[in-house]
């Protein structure tokens, strides 16, 4: 049976997990509450604004195939890595999370759609074995360059 205590350190944790990827520096729940849904508006806002970019921009021949977006935010602890395509990837979720292992990152929570489109989400953080901190535009640099060489070897096929 579980403790009251051991209750209390989990939403603990799972506040603090929230408080980080919302870059909020409250201290109370119901601040750290507050602040996740106003950081949950803000990106409500922002893929508004993303879809509506992309319905008004001219089509042109190289948008028929593009690479997947990429886009890297730095969080307290991390990143949240988002990866989009529009059009089905086989096999590029392996080359990400491949490259992640590599550059030493932790996957602490993960999204994944691979349906008619490729949406990939990922809250990482950095092994703290590994003593070195990494920069966010070196996370997008490699997942960038795990698609280009993903891309390429799905070209040879």
């Amino acid at each position: 049976m579980v403790s009251i205590e051991q209750k209390r350190a989990a939403l603990h944790e799972k506040l603090q997990l929230l408080r980080s990827i919302t870059n909020s520096h409250a201290l109370n729940k119901s601040s750290i509450i507050i602040d996740a849904s106003k950081y949950i508006e803000k990106l409500k806002q922002k893929v508004e604004r993303l879809n509506q970019e992309i319905a008004s921009a001219p089509e042109t021949s190289s948008d028929r195939n593009p690479l997947p977006m990429v886009s890297v935010e730095t969080l307290e602890k991390g990143f949240l890595i988002n990866v989009f395509s529009a059009k089905g990837c086989p096999g590029l979720l392996v080359s990400i999370l491949e490259v992640f292992e590599e550059m030493g990152l932790i996957v602490l929570e993960a999204r994944v759609s691979c349906t008619d489109n490729f949406r990939f989400q990922a809250v990482g953080g950095e092994n703290e074995e590994q003593g070195e901190t990494i920069d966010a535009q070196v996370v997008k640099q490699a997942v960038g360059q795990a698609i280009k060489n993903w891309s390429e070897s799905a070209d040879r096929e």
